[in-house]
């Protein structure tokens, strides 16, 4: 069973746009350890050694117009690996996790890649 949470950091990012400063989180980022995510998460589990992607941000419409802020990047394989956790940065290194999931492992080859729409919504 996957879980998607909204990171404490990601909460502090948030109140800091809506002051006008803070950056914002489009770097997607992907990770090959264990665990299940939490809101006090800073970290993936085992953020993997490919650089972070900028990804595409939009506002969609899950329940209420405009209640989702969503931002979709892909990132792409160096190497055989299993992807286990992503998330969302505001910095293309370290920097502030926004959101972060995890899911059952994908196994990929060299040069295959996962399309990641991420999505907070605030209800």
């Amino acid at each position: 069973m996957a879980t998607n949470v909204f990171a404490n950091a990601g909460k502090a990012i948030v109140t800091n746009r809506l002051r006008g400063s803070g950056t914002e989180p489009l770097y997607v980022a992907w990770g090959t350890g264990a665990g299940t995510s939490a809101q006090t998460d800073t970290t993936l589990f085992t953020e993997s050694s490919e650089a972070r992607v900028a990804g595409a941000s939009s506002q969609v419409t899950v329940g209420t117009t405009n209640d989702t802020y969503q931002v979709v990047g892909t990132m792409v394989a160096g190497g055989a690996r299993t992807i286990t956790n992503a998330g969302l940065f505001d910095a293309s290194t370290a920097g502030n996790m926004f959101m972060k999931g995890d899911f059952t492992g994908v196994v990929l080859a060299t040069g295959e890649s996962i399309q990641f729409t991420n999505q907070v919504q605030f209800t």
